[in-house]
């Protein structure tokens, strides 16, 4: 395989993980202001209730995920590293061919 190859995957596969960590980033903000809305609107469902008897629960809703964008989170960062390592593998191969070329 030329090492013009393993570079250009190397930085392909990086900028596909750049993607992926700012779609799990935004996931994970989006998630955390709906979180945050849906314990507001349940404060003031409690506020406005004349009696304790009265009281409206929050209602119940799928839960946040969070959970899945971290995760989504860390397998990017596990990407980055591994392209990362072929770039610089590729770029230590490259100057490895050039100095015995020389």
């Amino acid at each position: 395989m030329p090492i013009g190859s393993v570079f250009n995957s190397g930085v392909e596969g990086f900028n596909r993980a750049s993607q992926g960590i700012e779609k799990a980033s935004a996931e994970i903000n989006r998630a955390s202001i709906e979180q945050q809305d849906d314990a507001q609107l349940a404060q003031q469902r409690q506020l406005q209730a004349a009696r304790p008897e009265e009281a409206i629960t929050a209602p119940v809703s799928q839960p946040p995920k969070i959970d899945e964008a971290l995760v989504n989170l860390k397998v990017e960062e596990f990407n980055v590293k591994a392209n990362t390592q072929s770039i610089q593998t590729a770029d230590e191969v490259l100057g490895t061919l050039i100095d015995v070329r020389v």
